[in-house]
Formats: structure tokens, sequence, C-alpha cells
């Protein structure tokens, strides 16, 4: 015990002289999730200034995709987030209100009417109308649609008919008028509404383009039209992306002339701000004392909606059927993946790589919402190397050949190809930590591929189950809806473990079932499935993050709910 724990503390005094080596003044960086809270900035200043622009900084290049439908990437998202918009947005208690539409529930709770608002432009000039949103879902039902999203619109009746090919249309949409649309689910599902795709798609700009090319088309990826109240103006691949106003825009004339989307090395983020470089980014904890230090920026923290976990590999998708195939074994005893978590130091990890902005986590329905559980219903895995060992001695794991790590319970050598991304110091310092957890109760542990990946491949790698990332460091935000099924139901898309359980998906079924119109009877399946989860382990949770956004206060009109900072974007505005 003292060995292992001596081990850590060099590893941790390691790690931190990488920061201090990478990073000027001690202001290296960390990773953060989606997290935000129910909070809105204070104004400093009340002389408005019309015009400006203000440059958004990011520490990830974009992928260059500029259509929700096909994009992946949360730096696309962000660019989305000035230029699209849905039918519906979230407001501050995470409720799910009408924005481009309104809607009305049949009494059998399985038809929704949207009525579409009038005289809503394009940034082509074309006037939105209902059949742009159908547009969007019968794309994404198309066989040929290669994108994530599918999920989104597979509730509606007859979506999984034409996805099989069964069928040239959507059965359960019907077109009343031009701006009126019925959709008819096949089932009722509390989150039916919250589960259907929001965002209108410009047929006339997508006109003659066969599905399967729409992702890498030109319109797509070059001169994209969006809704929002900025439109695209100018990229520089790696670098930046130029918004400009859209004097159409539906909700009024945005404030700002433009904004700029800029690639900001982290650890240089500080001299960004001081030098007017950028107005506002989403920082990483060892970024706060610095930027806190100057005059011109406030520093915005929020709690919210995501978490960060290790995903363990299960299986592979079948990408013909859209089925998760639980058909890889290495992870199957339950006692080695709580071994692997009660290895990990997880209130160290968050003082050393999040300076402290962050909670431990054992479920992952984050405590925003009204569904978590509560921590005396949960294990918590608290770090004990002697358990670690423990379970695994039980499982069958052993040293056999006195190597110092253990051969499976067939006698194999057994080991773990973990895979991380790319990024900041602290990056390959907290890799490094899990991968020395494990090796220090004796699993041997590498680095997948030898280094960290490149975000965005890291992304197509674990789309693809690429066989090296065994095990692998993953964050999600969950959105409004406290549905953990995109990511953990069993043949979701984002279940990238492709892990696949009976118990599983008939609790997370309960949750969305008619029944669970009952809050009270929604939230007891949900600590239900949370206590499942917590037991199984079928990933790791390992904690709730901080948001953590520094703001130039120069820039004002900037709002922060549980899911991000972009709301009402046309109201941001520059004050002298």
């Amino acid at each position: 015990m003292k060995k292992t724990k001596t081990l850590w503390s060099l590893l941790l005094m390691l790690v931190m002289a990488l920061f201090l080596a990478a990073c000027n003044n001690d202001s290296s960086t960390t990773d953060k999730d989606k997290e935000t809270d129910k909070e809105t900035p204070v104004t400093t200043t009340t002389d408005a200034k019309e015009g400006g622009v203000v440059t958004f900084g990011t520490d990830q290049a974009p992928e260059g995709v500029y259509d929700p439908a096909f994009s992946k990437s949360i730096v696309d998202s962000y660019i989305q987030g000035f230029t699209m918009e849905g039918i519906y947005q979230v407001n501050d208690e995470l409720e799910y209100v009408p924005n481009l539409a309104k809607w009305d529930i049949s009494e059998d709770k399985l038809t929704y009417t949207f009525n579409f608002e009038k005289g809503v432009k394009w940034h082509n000039g074309e006037e939105l109308t209902g059949e742009d949103w159908v547009f969007a879902l019968e794309t994404l039902a198309d066989p040929d649609y290669d994108g994530p999203r599918f999920n989104y619109v597979e509730g509606v009746k007859g979506a999984k008919a034409k996805k099989e090919g069964k069928a040239d249309k959507i059965e359960g949409i019907e077109v009343v008028d031009p701006y009126t649309i019925k959709i008819t689910f096949e089932e009722v599902k509390i989150n039916n509404l919250e589960n259907l795709w929001s965002n209108p798609m410009p047929k006339k700009h997508y006109e003659g383009i066969a599905v399967k090319d729409l992702g890498e088309s030109k319109q797509v990826r070059e001169t994209p039209v969006g809704i929002g109240p900025f439109k695209v103006k100018k990229v520089v691949d790696g670098e930046y992306s130029e918004l400009e106003r859209f004097d159409d825009y539906w909700k009024g004339k945005p404030a700002l002339d433009g904004v700029i989307v800029k690639v900001i090395d982290p650890s240089l983020a500080a001299g960004a701000f001081q030098n007017g470089e950028i107005d506002i980014m989403d920082i990483r904890p060892q970024s706060v004392k610095e930027l806190s230090a100057l005059s011109n920026v406030r520093i915005e923290e929020t709690t919210g909606v995501s978490y960060s976990y290790i995903g363990l590999r299960f299986g592979h998708r079948d990408q013909a059927t859209l089925k998760n195939v639980a058909d890889f074994d290495k992870f199957k005893s339950k006692e080695l993946r709580q071994a692997l978590l009660y290895a990990i130091n997880r209130p160290a990890m968050i003082d050393a790589f999040l300076e402290g902005k962050a909670e431990v986590a054992n479920t992952v329905i984050p405590v925003t919402f009204w569904t978590a559980a509560e921590a005396s219903d949960l294990n918590a895995y608290d770090f004990n190397v002697d358990k670690a060992k423990e379970l695994l001695k039980t499982a069958g794991y052993v040293d056999k050949d006195g190597d110092g790590f253990v051969e499976d319970p067939q006698g194999q050598p057994f080991k773990i190809s973990f895979g991380h991304y790319a990024g900041p110091a602290a990056f390959e310092g907290r890799s490094q930590a899990i991968i020395q957890s494990w090796n220090d109760i004796g699993v041997k542990t590498e680095l997948a591929t030898g280094s960290l990946v490149e975000f965005n491949l890291y992304n197509e790698m674990k789309d693809n189950d690429d066989a090296a990332l065994e095990a692998f460091f993953g964050s999600w935000s969950m959105g409004a809806d406290p549905d953990p099924s995109g990511l953990w139901a069993n043949d979701a898309e984002w279940n990238y473990g492709r892990y696949v359980d009976e118990e599983n998906d008939k609790l997370l079924n309960d949750g969305l079932s008619e029944a669970a119109f009952d809050k009270d009877y929604r939230k007891k399946v949900y600590i239900d499935w949370q206590k499942y989860f917590n037991e199984e382990l079928p990933a790791l949770p390992l904690w709730e993050n901080l948001d953590l956004y520094g703001i130039n206060n120069r820039l004002q009109g900037v709002h922060i709910n549980a899911v991000g900072f972009q709301t009402d974007v046309h109201k941001w505005h520059i004050a002298e």
C-alpha cells in the first residue's frame, strides 16, 4: 500500500512539473465538459454599442461540417449555435419551449401538430416552411444517410421502414399545409418531443444532391445556409471561421456585426484575452487563476449536465442492422470492472488535473437532474488498492508467472489498451495517471497507439470500433432531458462500448413508457437504473465538471444556462 501511494505521489509531482514546463505562470490547462447552471452573467457596463465583432476562442479545430445533421465535433456545434436554430429551445428550467414552431399534442399522446412561424428566412433569402423540416426528417431516415442522427427520427411511425428501404417516405409525417406538420410516433413515450430532430434543412439549397453525397457536399462544408442570427462568411481551415450578421434574422437584427470562431492554444488564453484577441472562451481550470488577475475579464463558473467516464469495449456495431453486438469478452467480469474503478484515486486526479473544479461521480445522471440518485443509494468506489486486488483475485485474475502483472482466469496474459485524445499537457498527465493506477494493481495497461490521438481521429476510431480502443476516456453532455438512453441504450449509436444487457434496456424503456408520465414513477425507474449501472459498471464514471467561461467585460448579453452559453446570441453586444 505504501509503495502504491509513493508511486502515485511521484506521478502527480511529475505531472505537475510537466504542467509548469509546458505553460507560463502556472496556467496549464486541462479538460472540461459541457456543464452549466441556471445563471446569468452580471452586466458590468450599461452603454451598449451597436456593431463590432467579437471573437470566440476554442482549443480544438472544427471539422468544418456546418449542418447539424452531419456534424460530430463540439466545435462545429459551437459554430452552428450562431448560424442554426431548431423548432424548440431549452429554457433555464431545462424545459423544451417553442422556437421556430409551436405544438399541440393529441389526447392519445401519439400525434403532435407543429405550427411554424411565418416570415422566417434562411440566409439565402428563401422562406422557412414546415417542408424544410420534413426534408430533414426524411433525410435522417434515408437508407443512404451516413450521419449520426437517425436516432432522432427513429421513433416516428414508419421511420425504421424507410431506413430499411421498405418505404419511400415516413408514414407518420403529414404535411397539412406549408406551415403545419403532423408527426405521429410509433408508441407513447414521455420524451418523444425531446428526441425528435429539431433542425430544419434548407431544402432548395440541397436540391439535386443525393443523400449519400450530402455530408461531403460543398453546400454543407463550404457554402452553408442557416437560419440563425449570423451566417458563414469565410473559413480558414484549422484557424478560424468568420461569421457575419444576418440582417433579416427573424427575431430582429443582431446587435453585433459578426463573430469570429478562432482556434486558440489554451495555454495562451490569458495573453489572448489581455491583448483583445478573444472575447469569450470556455476555459480549463488551470487558466482560472491567471485570467482572474486580468481587470478586463470576468469568470463565469457553472454546474450542469455533463460528466467524464472511461468506456469499456464489449463488442462492435453492426452498421447494416444498426445493432450493437456484444462479442468482446475482455471486460465480461463485473469484479474486474469494479477493481478498475477502485484503483483510480479520483479526488487526487480532480485536484491534480482539474484544480478541484469537479465532483466525483458514481452515476451517469448528473446531480442537476431531478432524477439523480442520492449518494447514499450508490456504491462510492472510494480509492482502495487492496479492495481492487481482492476483487481481481476473486475473479481469477492472478499473477502466475511472477512478473508483477495478472493473467486472466484461463492463465493467458492480460493487457488493456487504453485510449485518450490529444490536447494540452494535462491530457498526457491524466492518461498516464489512469494507466499507472491500473498497472499498480497488476493489470498491465498501455497507451493505445503509443500516444494521444488527434481529437477528430479519436472520434472516428470510436465510431469504427477500432481494436486499439479497448478502454477509452470519454465525456458526455445529456442535454435537457434526464433520459440516459442516448449513450447507454443497448443499440444506441453513441454507446461506444457496445454494452448490451437485457435489464439495462428494460429499465431504460420503462423510464420512457406511458407510465413515466407520472414523475414519481419515472424518478423511481431512473434511480433503479442508476443502482444497476453503479453495481454492474459497464463504464467507469469519473467526475462531473464545472463549466468555466472567460468573458471580456466589453462583451455583454451572454446568457448561460445548464445546456450552454448560446441562448439569444443576437442580443450579444459590445459595451464601452
